[in-house]
């Protein structure tokens, strides 16, 4: 017999309104879960005693935390999908995370294309097929907030990106941050590490993206300033169709290319072996283009682009790259930004102190618990701040007994700077995933020099004949 239209009513009030409750049950249930693992693996290592043995035993569990977390971010999604940006990266977890978590890109849930059309009717106010000539029904790309879809104007018979906000996403991922706060609570007393502002930051950041007007004008914006302050912009970004962005919609210009994540799949379906020469120089290239962007962006203007996960970058012709999705971009205040200048000075330079200073200077509290050295906390800077991974070290793991997380416990971070540690932390996972040791504050040494000269706090005398008379020419245009 089948139910009334009442009954079926007030059944599907029951199942949203306990939706945010069995999702945090869920949540919490797999993180236990996985955290609990790691403990007992953690514990079990101590009776064993040889060196293999051990390593062995921490791969397993690897594989079977992977599986978990694989699990609970492809379930749940919404913000855990983020979490899988991050926690995916070659230098940061453990390779069977990689592999489980690289495949999450993009990878969401898909919303049925009748709603997407209703959606977009709704937001744009015009019927369907008077607006597009052709519209692909299966997503480019799906990721925790919105999915993409190719499409034909009409009118202009032009191909274009549509991106439409997931339905109902913002309440569950309002819920996975508060989840995600407690947990961080808990975490950071064994990480030593200030986590509970990063998530508040996170939680800032999500909040902006749900509105793509804003995202709009973030995209219009980095595109003219790489437009003004390059004769050839290191990276593509695409125009916005003007009159058809909404908080919900965004039809912008398609860029043709290859997601990163594929570059080694493309060169060799072009018969270039992948580890020779030409394919190291295509990578290298890419790489330098893509720093170089964000160098310019971050020490120039403050205003960046702050998610460089391998799901928003595509490799186009010659080896260009296009970056993708406004959604999190941050303004950095100006004495963050000029902080950050210094510290990125002192890596270049190789200079302890001058970094010590600028960790102060940032407002970055530290407690010492095994040295109080200046050296460790350089170390520490550079793993934080730097693309370039120490020698000898492939993976950075703050749970590893050698973290410099566990010699100086980072105590206060400023809720602001997140966004530049997590953009350097995926900007080195792409330097990792690309085969190449590269150090991005030896190539933004100039650019942090020129922020610095522009501010009046960098003496021209410092420098040589070349970089003097280069500072003189940018202080008399006052660029």
């Amino acid at each position: 017999m089948s139910s009334s239209p009442g009954f079926q009513y007030l059944q599907e009030k029951f199942t949203e309104r306990w939706k945010p409750f069995d999702r945090s049950f869920q949540f919490w249930v797999r993180a236990a879960d996985i955290y609990a693992g790691y403990k007992v693996c953690q514990l079990r290592a101590r009776f064993v005693k040889h060196e293999a043995e051990q390593e062995a035993m921490w791969e397993r569990q690897h594989e079977v935390a992977a599986d978990k977390m694989y699990s609970l971010c492809s379930e749940l999604g919404g913000l855990f999908l983020k979490a899988a940006q991050i926690l995916g990266k070659p230098d940061l977890a453990p390779a069977a995370w990689v592999r489980r978590l690289v495949t999450l890109y993009d990878r969401a849930p898909a919303t049925p294309f009748y709603v997407v059309q209703k959606i977009v009717e709704e937001e744009l106010g015009e019927k369907f097929h008077e607006v597009f000539e052709q519209f692909d029904v299966e997503p480019v790309g799906s990721a925790s907030i919105a999915q993409v879809h190719r499409a034909r104007l009409r009118h202009t018979k032009t191909d274009v990106a549509i991106k439409v906000q997931h339905p109902g996403v913002e309440c569950l991922m309002m819920v996975d941050i508060h989840n995600l706060q407690s947990f961080a609570k808990f975490l950071q007393k064994e990480i030593k590490f200030d986590l509970f502002s990063l998530t508040k930051e996170v939680e800032k950041q999500i909040g902006y993206e749900f509105d793509f007007r804003r995202e709009a004008e973030a995209m219009e914006r980095i595109r003219k300033f790489f437009i003004v302050n390059n004769r050839r912009p290191p990276v593509i970004v695409p125009c916005v169709l003007q009159g058809m962005v909404t908080r919900k919609v965004l039809v912008m210009q398609f860029i043709h290319g290859t997601p990163i994540m594929n570059l080694a799949q493309e060169i060799a379906r072009r018969g270039i072996d992948p580890s020779g020469k030409l394919a190291k120089r295509a990578k290298q290239k890419i790489l330098e283009n893509l720093t170089l962007a964000y160098g310019q962006m971050i020490l120039k203007s403050g205003f960046f682009h702050a998610d460089p996960h391998p799901g928003n970058i595509l490799i186009c012709k010659n080896s260009e790259v296009a970056l993708l999705d406004y959604g999190q971009v941050k303004l950095l205040p100006d004495n963050l930004r000029l902080g950050y200048a210094n510290l990125i000075l002192a890596i270049a330079n190789n200079d302890p102190l001058k970094a010590a200073e600028s960790y102060r200077e940032l407002g970055i509290k530290t407690l010492s618990s095994d040295c109080d050295g200046v050296d460790e906390l350089f170390q520490l800077a550079k793993k934080m701040f730097d693309t370039k991974l120490p020698p000898g070290i492939a993976v950075l793991s703050p749970f590893s007994e050698e973290s410099s997380l566990k010699k100086i416990a980072v105590q206060s971070f400023p809720e602001e700077l997140f966004s530049v540690l997590r953009t350097m932390q995926l900007l080195r996972g792409l330097s990792v995933g690309l085969g190449i040791s590269y150090s991005c504050a030896e190539q933004w040494k100039p650019l942090a020099e020129e922020a610095l000269f522009k501010a009046r706090r960098l003496k021209v005398e410092d420098y040589g004949a070349q970089r003097q008379s280069l500072l003189r020419r940018i202080f008399r245009r006052g660029e």
